[in-house]
């Protein structure tokens, strides 16, 4: 837990450019020590420190609160910048995002406005325990509130966490609630041991008699009834997310194969050239792995605006609208996740056999990529695009789609 009343230097009212900057810095800084930091793979406090030191913490927040009033499109391409250095941080960022800005979108707008002026007064970090396959956790009133008990499986960013969005068994329906998690009873374990977004942060939580007031709880949790339009943005937003850094993760990996090849990959013996750099395969190669580079990003900008001009409309925002941006959103998590699973794989065709050796761990970029791509399957967000187009069916609204 990582909960602090420290204003960090620099996180707020940074521009756009001091943004990018501070991004691509963090980034090639994470790049440099990704090897070691996968090799240990504990939870990234320090590297969340930086963040809210650079203000990326509070990059979508407004202006008028010290925010940097960043759209949808630039706060993914941030997660994909960082995705470059190391996938782990790019993907906290992006959940982060969609994390923080939920509140906004889910509670009512004195309680909204408190909580994100908050957020970026103290450039907290927020995580989520809600996910909807694992409904470990039952709220029970107590007193003139609740208490929260049980477990979830997994939690990303259980422990640099400072803030989460949670969701509990409330007698017979489901209610949402954020809270803080410097109360007592939160419990994050050090159970996360894949081999993949090792940095990721994603272990179980336990809450032991954790204590939740009504202020805690969500519009839809109070008023009862289902979650507005507004407040189902959450989904399509974290797919983005799971887009960009994917994304990034490759481009990543096609960066450091690259650099390589120039530094260290020797011709073959019969390419008929005296340097790596010049063998017509590899130049095919790093041709083909930007080509689709460029056009998965480019499609993964085109569906961030997208969802971006739908969520614009607030609370007018349709069902219709939000499904409609939903299907973009899943066509780039489609293409974005083919892509990313090639490049990271296939980039040793460029370095060669002694780039396998562990003290590069070059294979870190796929298991990244493989780990967090079996999140959700790819082969329902492609039947989800196909049911959109062929039987104009928009995406079934869940944590999922």
């Amino acid at each position: 837990m990582s909960q602090s009343n420290v204003v960090f230097a620099g996180s707020r009212n940074a521009t756009r450019e001091d943004l990018f900057a501070r991004a691509e810095e963090i980034a090639a800084d994470l790049s440099k020590r990704a090897p070691e930091l996968d090799r240990e793979g504990r939870p990234p406090l320090g590297e969340i420190v930086k963040l809210k030191n650079a203000g990326l913490l509070n990059a979508l927040h407004a202006a008028q609160v010290g925010g940097g009033s960043l759209d949808w499109v630039d706060g993914l391409r941030l997660v994909r910048i960082l995705a470059r250095g190391e996938s782990s941080i790019g993907q906290l960022l992006g959940y982060h995002y969609v994390n923080s800005q939920y509140v906004y979108w889910a509670f009512e707008e004195a309680r909204a406005q408190e909580l994100g002026n908050k957020t970026v007064a103290n450039s907290l970090y927020w995580g989520a325990a809600v996910n909807p396959r694992d409904p470990g956790l039952v709220l029970t009133r107590r007193g003139n509130g609740y208490v929260l008990n049980g477990r979830k499986s997994f939690s990303t960013a259980a422990h640099v966490s400072d803030y989460i969005n949670a969701n509990a068994a409330l007698d017979d329906r489901i209610v949402g609630f954020a809270v803080p998690t410097n109360r007592a009873g939160y419990k994050a374990n050090d159970d996360w041991d894949n081999f993949g977004q090792r940095l990721s942060d994603s272990g179980s939580v336990e809450f032991h008699d954790f204590p939740v007031y009504e202020e805690d709880l969500d519009r839809a949790a109070t008023v009862g009834g289902e979650a507005p339009v507004l407040a189902t943005f959450n989904t399509p937003l974290i797919q983005l997310v799971f887009v960009n850094f994917y994304l990034g993760t490759a481009e990543g990996a096609l960066r450091e194969a690259v650099d390589y090849v120039r530094s260290t990959t020797r011709p073959w013996v019969t390419s008929g050239v005296e340097r790596a750099s010049d063998d017509p395969y590899i130049l095919e190669r790093v041709g083909e792995f930007t080509a689709a580079l460029k056009a998965s990003a480019a499609l993964a900008d085109s569906a961030a605006a997208t969802v971006q001009e739908a969520l614009a409309g607030g609370s007018r925002a349709t069902a219709r609208e939000r499904g409609e941006a939903a299907a973009e959103a899943y066509a780039a998590k489609v293409h974005a996740t083919h892509v990313s699973l090639d490049i990271t794989s296939r980039v040793f065709e460029l370095t060669g056999a002694r780039s396998t050796a562990e003290k590069y761990r070059f294979d870190r970029f796929w298991r990244n990529v493989r780990t967090h791509t079996l999140h959700d399957p790819v082969f329902y967000k492609a039947k989800e695009v196909g049911e959109f187009v062929l039987n104009d069916r928009i995406p079934e609204v869940s944590l999922y789609s």
